[in-house]
């Protein structure tokens, strides 16, 4: 099954997401600390932010470049595949983009990041259009469901990190 998208790993890039999709970039402050970074990284590579948000993920291993996954939320069926995994010492986190049948196009990334002055921040970036007939017709209140999913992944690894 092929990437329902071309611009694999832009959310992880610096600088603009690709033109021609709708873009959003949210964060939360975590803390500060090596062992705040490392909690915080450790929740989001075992799918935390989507757990801890409602979903289900199969299977339960945790993220692992080039692995499919299915999330499920209540009726939705939300296949991707991790593009890309990053540790390092100021990033912990991965992207993934979606496959056939997920209901948007495009990729979302989950980030740890320690900034210079120490502070932990969790970022969520993503670029997206409608990928399903529900969500073209859905036009504005699928966006708004996309940012209500994105509120519950901030609180989930907010929660995890301590």
């Amino acid at each position: 099954m092929n990437l329902t998208y071309s611009e694999v790993g832009a959310t992880l890039a610096a600088g603009e997401l690709p033109p021609g999709y709708a873009h959003m970039d949210r964060r939360v402050r975590l803390g500060s600390g090596q062992e705040r970074f490392e909690r915080a990284g450790a929740a989001v590579l075992a799918w935390g932010a989507q757990r801890g948000s409602g979903m289900r993920v199969t299977p339960g291993d945790d993220v692992r470049e080039g692995a499919d996954a299915v999330l499920r939320l209540l009726f939705l069926r939300i296949p991707c595949r991790v593009v890309r995994v990053v540790r390092d010492d100021s990033r912990i986190g991965f992207a993934y983009g979606t496959l056939p049948g997920h209901p948007e196009r495009g990729e979302e990334a989950f980030l740890v990041e320690r900034a210079a002055d120490d502070i932990v921040w969790f970022r969520i970036r993503a670029f997206s259009r409608p990928g399903r007939w529900y969500t073209r017709l859905g036009g504005p209140a699928a966006r708004g469901v996309q940012k209500w999913m994105t509120g519950r992944y901030l609180r989930a690894v907010a929660d995890a990190a301590g």
